[in-house]
């Protein structure tokens, strides 16, 4: 039999929207001889829907849809994830489900077992798990039905299993002989290797073909990013689904040949394609069509004018230089010069006038104390007014521009260089930045050489620069991946790299101190396996002795 995977990007909640790209991808997959087709999990209610489940009407509402869309797929078996109702004794009230609908109703309905409680997963939190799993019969397969982290604890695979029941290891010897796995696997960098060698290992393990459909788009801070893919007994690829868009790839389940896309290739190309898809995702799934960037004429503003272009267009897309007193001329023509090549409109605010009067304001108060960061973070925190003014007037979102390495050292103002709605690459590393701004370039060079060439600097205060209160970008770098990452010690880490311990637990130090600043901080795009945000929960009232 044709049997289709459908790739689609659902939003959360969006029950209409999600129903009809169901439908639509069914009725196509339908005309082109396909007698099954698979969706993502939660297709249907979007995924993560977190606690919307815990509204009574938004289950019901996610029920009514399935039976819908049940009745307008008839002549086509659909698999879909929703949300079922769970048995009032488990304290939980819904499943996370995958339901096979067939001649207009629902004809089996499977439910997931093992619920992922890390990093950015807390689905303990909102569902109970099913007791147990059965097989289904179609096309002449024994299928077994998983739900993404269902596929997640093959004992071949892993070294440390997180569960100790293994669903797919119980179906297979229930007599399955196909695996077929629904997902909603966010990315991360190297997360598509990942994925496919576990499913590749499953596929060998057991002989039996494996399938699974991902979900794609953005959702908050996660990037989904496709790549479904279909397995054959020896666990090569049959069929592949492409990276960071929606498609439609079929495969037929006897001979087990199928469609092979191809894929964003490498880290950077796959990074960037990644932030452009979740800044996107973020800004249309909000309601928001246009983008404010406060362009500082260095490399991280670059990046982040570059994304947001790629992601709505330059059209949509506005930047503003906004010179303070210590800001360079070549500073303002970087900035003028990215614009242009952009093709973004461009606006100068200068705010000498306003760092001056905040001053005023405050001289009395500050009598008699010498200069020092606060003045600095006063002209970071004018620009924020600015742009966050123009925010609302122009019902245009802004786009923070703080990499990972500032964030995590704490080098940021809150309500300065911090306001956004969206910190586009806040999971981006400062030495992965400049990797970025150089792939950027090797597609279309719109990043000017001086803004790739010139030593980072903050501009608020004569000569400054980011070396001046920091340690190399490269040290703070390693540092981030083997504390945030890891959560390996100084002395490790130290040894590890050959780095003065004491300068290890310096820069460990400042990153436990902007724990509260984080906490304030908008939400960014997910593209390393450890990101700040909702999957690194740490308390900010803590002692953290390093």
């Amino acid at each position: 039999m044709k049997v289709a995977l459908g790739q689609i990007n659902p939003t959360v909640g969006d029950f209409s929207g999600n129903a009809a790209k169901i439908v639509d991808y069914s009725r196509r997959a339908q005309s082109h001889g396909a007698g099954l087709i698979l969706f993502p999990e939660l297709a249907v209610c979007g995924y993560p829907p977190r606690d919307l489940v815990e509204r009574s009407s938004f289950v019901a509402r996610n029920r009514e849809t399935v039976d819908r869309i049940a009745a307008e797929t008839r002549g086509i078996a659909v698999i879909c994830g929703l949300v079922t109702p769970a048995d009032s004794a488990a304290g939980k009230s819904v499943m996370n489900s995958a339901a096979l609908l067939l001649d207009g109703k629902v004809a089996f309905l499977q439910s997931k077992m093992l619920l992922p409680t890390y990093d950015v997963f807390d689905e303990m939190r909102n569902f109970a798990p099913a007791k147990s799993q059965e097989l289904f019969d179609f096309c002449g397969n024994r299928m077994a039905l998983t739900i993404c982290e269902d596929a997640w604890n093959d004992k071949q695979f892993w070294n440390k299993r997180l569960y100790t029941f293994d669903p797919v290891e119980a179906l297979m010897r229930a007599g399955g002989n196909f695996v077929l796995n629904i997902s909603a696997s966010p990315f991360w960098i190297g997360k598509r290797e990942l994925r496919r060698d576990m499913l590749a290992t499953i596929a060998r393990n057991y002989k039996v073909p494996v399938a699974m459909v991902n979900q794609v788009g953005g959702n908050d801070s996660l990037v989904f990013d496709g790549s479904s893919l279909v397995l054959n007994a020896e666990g090569k690829l049959v069929a592949q689904g492409r990276s960071f868009e929606e498609d439609l790839i079929y495969f037929d389940s006897k001979t087990l040949t199928g469609e092979v896309r191809e894929q964003v290739a490498g880290e950077e190309a796959s990074v960037y394609a990644a932030l452009v898809l979740g800044t996107r995702d973020y800004m249309h799934k909000c309601g928001f069509q246009k983008a404010i960037v406060g362009l500082s004429g260095g490399i991280d503003s670059a990046l982040t004018a570059a994304i947001a272009t790629a992601a709505v267009g330059p059209e949509n897309v506005r930047g503003i230089g906004m010179p303070g007193p210590f800001s360079s001329e070549g500073s303002i023509e970087d900035a003028r010069a990215l614009a242009q090549n952009l093709g973004i409109r461009f606006e100068l605010l200068p705010i000498n006038h306003v760092f001056e009067a905040y001053r005023q304001t405050l001289q009395e108060v500050f009598a008699g104390r010498k200069q020092d960061v606060t003045e600095e973070n006063l002209q970071s925190r004018a620009r924020g007014t600015l742009l966050m003014a123009l925010s609302n007037k122009l019902c245009a979102i802004v786009l923070s521009t703080g990499n990972k390495s500032e964030l995590g050292v704490g080098y940021c103002t809150l309500y300065g260089d911090m306001v956004g709605g969206l910190a586009v690459i806040s999971d981006v590393p400062k030495t992965l930045v400049y990797r970025l701004s150089h792939y950027v370039n090797s597609r279309r060079p719109v990043i000017p050489p001086a803004t790739l060439e010139k030593p980072p600097s903050a501009e608020l205060r004569p000569n400054q620069k980011d070396t001046d209160t920091l340690p190399p970008y490269e040290v703070i770098d390693a540092v981030l991946e083997d504390y945030v990452e890891d959560s390996h010690p100084p002395e490790r880490i130290a040894a590890d790299h050959g780095f003065d311990v004491a300068l290890v637990r310096r820069v460990i130090g400042m990153v436990d101190r902007a724990e509260y600043k984080r906490q304030q901080a908008a939400p960014g795009i997910k593209i390393s396996p450890k990101a700040f945000g909702y999957g690194r929960r740490l308390p900010i009232a803590a002692k953290c002795e390093v």
